[in-house]
């Protein structure tokens, strides 16, 4: 009997080894960018317009397929003031997140996201990004940004 109960909690024992896999450098790096994005973005949304700035470097690059071309944070900072905030909130689409090491440099991280009209929980518009992070000592700022396939949401 005693046998018959080993054989059968043998398995139950594997799971639980199976479960407790080690964090990778991978998902260290993603967690960090699904940080950072929900920072920016927790920021942009509040129109906290000085911590959404300290998030890019001061030599941006905003590249927008509807908008054009951005430089500088400062522009940047301004061109959100002026025609996003208060307006509209934007969410990160769950599951599309993507995160890649840029050795010696930082990370690339891509995804899609939605435009919601502030007070409703409609979201009218989604778009693809790409952000370009640059680490330097341990500080991370967005480089470049590519924001483009602006479309109506499907609903």
């Amino acid at each position: 009997m005693l046998v018959l109960l080993l054989i059968l909690a043998a398995p139950l024992a594997d799971v639980g080894a199976q479960s407790a896999k080690p964090i990778t450098a991978h998902d260290a790096l993603l967690r960090t960018m699904e940080s950072l994005d929900s920072a920016v973005f927790d920021a942009y949304n509040r129109c906290d317009l000085e911590k959404f700035g300290g998030y890019f470097s001061p030599d941006i690059e905003f590249y927008h397929d509807k908008g054009g071309v951005t430089l500088g944070r400062q522009n940047l900072v301004e061109s959100v003031k002026k025609n996003i905030c208060g307006k509209v909130r934007r969410e990160l689409v769950v599951g599309t997140l993507e995160v890649y090491p840029m050795e010696g440099y930082g990370a690339v991280a891509m995804g899609a996201h939605r435009f919601c009209p502030v007070g409703t929980q409609k979201c009218e518009g989604i778009a693809k990004f790409i952000h370009l992070w640059q680490n330097k000592d341990s500080v991370w700022e967005v480089t470049r940004v590519i924001s483009y396939d602006h479309r109506a949401a499907p609903n």
